[in-house]
C-alpha cells in the first residue's frame, strides 16, 4: 500500500493515478479481509474501487490527461501534511494492541452483540443484524455521501462555460443560435 501511495504522488498521468488509487483500495479491502473486519472490506471495495473509480473514470473523461507541473511545491502544503499525519500517528498510541482481549471494544459491545442480537433484531445471523440493525443508520450515511459526492462531481465539473451541461439540448440550441448569429 505505501509503495502505491508514493506512486500515486509521482504520477503525471491521471488515468494512471485513478487507475492505482482502485489498486490501493482493493489492497485497503483486502488487509480489512485479514484483520477480520469483512463488512469494512466489502464497503471498501465498493465505494473506494468501484464507484469512486467509476467517477473519477467520468470526471477525466471531462478533463486533460496530465496534471499540470508547478515550478515548486508549496512548503505550507507540506508541513500542513506533515503537522497532520504527526497527530494522527501521535493519536495511535493510545489505542489497545491488535487483538487485545481486554481492549473496550471486547468488553461491552462484542458481548452484546453475540448474546442478544437475535432476540433484539430477529435474524440468527449475528453479522446480519448488525448491519442490517445496528449499523443501518451508518451504511446509510454513507451511501449519502458517495451520493452527494456523485452530484457534486456532476455539477461541478460537468458545466460549460454557459452554464448548461455539454451535452443537454439547451447547449447544442445555444450553441445553433450562436453559429446563426454569427453567420448572419
Amino acid at each position: 500500500m505505501a509503495v502505491t501511495a508514493f506512486w500515486l504522488v509521482w504520477l503525471r498521468n491521471l488515468f494512471a493515478v485513478v487507475m492505482l488509487s482502485g489498486i490501493y483500495s482493493l489492497f485497503a479491502a483486502v488487509l480489512y479481509v485479514v484483520m477480520d473486519a469483512v463488512d469494512v472490506a466489502f464497503t471498501e471495495a465498493a465505494v473506494g474501487a468501484g464507484i469512486s473509480t467509476v467517477l473519477m473514470l467520468g470526471t477525466l473523461s471531462m478533463t486533460k490527461n496530465t496534471e499540470k507541473r508547478h515550478k515548486c511545491p508549496s512548503l505550507t502544503a507540506l508541513a500542513l501534511v506533515l503537522a497532520t499525519g504527526g497527530v494522527l500517528v501521535y493519536g495511535t498510541f493510545d489505542m489497545p494492541r491488535y487483538g487485545d482481549p481486554n481492549a473496550p471494544i471486547n468488553q461491552h459491545v462484542a458481548n452484546r452483540y453475540i448474546e442478544k442480537s437475535g432476540h433484539e433484531v430477529g435474524p440468527p445471523n449475528i453479522v446480519t443484524s448488525v448491519l442490517a440493525s445496528y449499523r443501518g443508520y451508518d451504511t446509510l450515511g454513507e451511501t449519502a455521501v458517495v451520493f452527494t459526492a456523485a452530484i457534486g462531481v456532476l455539477v461541478i465539473i460537468g458545466r460549460s462555460k454557459g452554464g448548461l451541461m455539454p451535452g443537454s439540448t439547451s447547449a447544442a440550441r445555444r450553441r445553433r443560435e450562436d453559429d446563426e448569429g454569427a453567420s448572419s
